[in-house]
């Protein structure tokens, strides 16, 4: 498991170990039941309090992405398809309210926010790339 933290992200460590985490079960770098760092471990391993590395484990157990045996410790959890779908769709929402509010408070219109978004999609070949 591999996770970076960023000061400059403007994202608490919390979910930017969530989001590094789901991406990793998600894609299956994280194996279904594969046994994740203790809280102390990851807490050590990232230079963070106990309480901010049990806050991203707890909210992924709420999510369902990961579970914790006691005694044992913490696993991630199986991941159906349309529970990967599900989840991608949503940080894709989350993603562009954060793009669509900073646009917005740099004065950019709504039409012209979609256009930007329309102008992307079409320039994009599918590997992340552009096309011109």
């Amino acid at each position: 498991m591999k996770i970076f933290l960023s000061n400059l992200a403007g994202v608490p460590a919390y979910r930017q170990i969530e989001n590094q985490i789901k991406q990793q079960i998600l894609s299956g770098e994280i194996a279904e039941n594969e046994m994740l760092p203790s809280i102390r471990q990851l807490a050590k391993q990232l230079g963070i309090g106990v309480i901010t590395a049990k806050r991203a484990y707890d909210d992924l157990s709420a999510e369902g992405f990961v579970y914790s045996v006691q005694g044992k410790g913490v696993f991630a959890a199986k991941v159906e398809a349309g529970d990967r779908v599900k989840s991608c769709e949503t940080e894709v929402k989350n993603r562009l309210n954060a793009v669509i509010s900073y646009a917005e408070e740099n004065g950019l219109s709504p039409e012209r926010i979609r256009q930007i978004i329309n102008q992307s999609l079409e320039e994009y070949d599918g590997r992340g790339n552009k096309n011109n």
